[in-house]
Parts: structure tokens; sequence; C-alpha cells
């Protein structure tokens, strides 16, 4: 059954997979997001009486993430680095784990990551994914 109400943040995973895996979640993150986008081209012409118009133009999207770094997790921020610098194409579901809820999939390519290590405190890393392709929308199952 799908999650009803307004519900915790928790609840929220992004996955990842390389070429020729499962998706794995990315290991002990603490927050992530998804934004989507639309190029908005101008077609304002004289006929316009005065007014911008524009156009739906291209389609878009972005993942961002942070965590706690754990060299244990199936997706930790090892992996993540290597695919950077493999320039590996990954595969990514966002969405919750309960059935009946939306998820999105597709591909990408994750374009940054950061790991930071302040004294005293755990260690930590942030990234994104750009979006390549369809962003396909579907109910967990």
């Amino acid at each position: 059954m799908a999650t009803q109400g307004v519900f915790n943040g928790t609840d929220l995973l992004i996955k990842v997979i390389g070429s020729g895996g499962t998706l794995a979640t990315i290991g002990h993150t603490t927050s992530c997001s998804i934004s989507f986008s639309q190029d908005l081209p101008d077609a304002t012409t004289k006929d316009s009486a005065g007014w911008n118009e524009v156009i739906a133009g291209a389609r878009g999207g972005s993942i961002s993430f942070d965590g706690l770094v754990a060299y244990d997790d199936a997706a930790n921020s090892v992996e993540i680095a290597d695919y950077i610098i493999n320039r590996t194409k990954v595969d990514f579901s966002f969405g919750t784990a309960a059935s009946g809820d939306t998820i999105y999939t597709g591909s990408g390519f994750i374009d940054s990551l950061e790991v930071s290590a302040d004294a005293e405190s755990p260690v930590s890393y942030s990234g994104s994914i750009t979006i390549t392709g369809a962003i396909v929308p579907s109910v967990n199952a």
C-alpha cells in the first residue's frame, strides 16, 4: 500500500548501479533530493502583443545526496568515486521502498563527489548525479 499522508524523509532512498549489477542503496545518506528542469526557449513574436511567450524545450534533472562514509556499504564513497574516475554511466532509482509509492528511475553520471573529514567528527560525503535521457516515474511493486 502506498505511503499515506506526510512521511519521514528517512524513507527516501537513492540506489545506483554501474554496468552489470543490481541496484544498491547509497549507504548512510543523511539527505537526498531530486530536481527536474525544463528549458523554456523564447517564442515571442510581433504577434505576441508585447507579452513574452515561451515553448517547452529540453527536459532534464539531477540528484544530490549527502551522507556519512562507511566503507562496508554496498554503494559507498569509494565506489562512487570509481564511477567518476572510470566515466561510468550509472542507473539510479529515487523513492521509498514502500509498495505502491512512486519511484523515479533513469541513467546518469556522477558529476561530483566530495569527502570531508573534520577532527573528532564522522567522515562525510556529498555528491550529485546529472541525469541523461528520460526520467521514468513508476509505481514501486
